[in-house]
């Protein structure tokens, strides 16, 4: 089911702010973002295959910070002006310390992320993650690693998620393929690594 109310729908440990920044603002660093981060497509070996991942990213963090996920080390880059000034106005709004981001570039609907939760020893037992979302509206699935019962969540341009609480130990969560999306979205993940 698509949620029409996801404020009082969605399971504990998620949260949704339609928006924390303006469809301008939003969409002027979706922009600056593509043309300024240094992109990369790893592989990852599944069913000993080597696929690319289908999506671009960049890891954003402290120089002390070390982070894998799939068993795939990530090349640190180091923070944009602009990006390190969002860091520090979430901080001090949410009171936790991020030292890290994870950048996904889905350049249309044909790029995606499958089934996963961020529960990396590194991101601690209950990891608190601000996601914030700039362009194209997509469809986020959540799913009770249990029950497998699903929900859907339209993710905005502007909008934030937040993750937190059991999140991660009781729930997956993925962005589907959507064909019929021809613009780009890119989802900006702050979270702390290995405190």
């Amino acid at each position: 089911m698509t949620l029409q109310n996801p404020e009082q729908l969605l399971p504990n440990g998620f949260d949704y702010i339609e928006q924390v920044m303006s469809h301008s603002k939003a969409m002027s660093l979706y922009t600056y973002l593509t043309e300024i981060l240094n992109w990369q497509q790893p592989e990852v070996n599944i069913f000993g295959k080597h696929h690319k991942i289908p999506r671009l990213q960049c890891f954003i963090a402290d120089k002390q910070v070390n982070y894998s996920y799939s068993n795939h080390p990530l090349v640190v880059e180091s923070w944009p002006e602009p990006l390190k000034a969002m860091r520090r106005r979430l901080q001090v709004h949410y009171g936790y310390s991020f030292n890290a981001l994870l950048v996904n570039w889905y350049r249309n609907g044909h790029d995606s992320m499958g089934w996963h939760s961020d529960d990396e020893k590194e991101l601690g037992c209950q990891p608190f993650i601000v996601s914030i979302s700039l362009g194209a509206s997509r469809k986020f699935t959540i799913r009770n690693s249990h029950s497998k019962q699903t929900q859907n969540l339209m993710l905005d341009n502007g909008s934030c998620l937040l993750m937190h609480g059991q999140s991660q130990s009781h729930y997956q969560h993925a962005l589907p393929k959507q064909m019929k999306v021809n613009s780009g979205r890119i989802n900006l993940t702050f979270r702390t690594v290995g405190q």
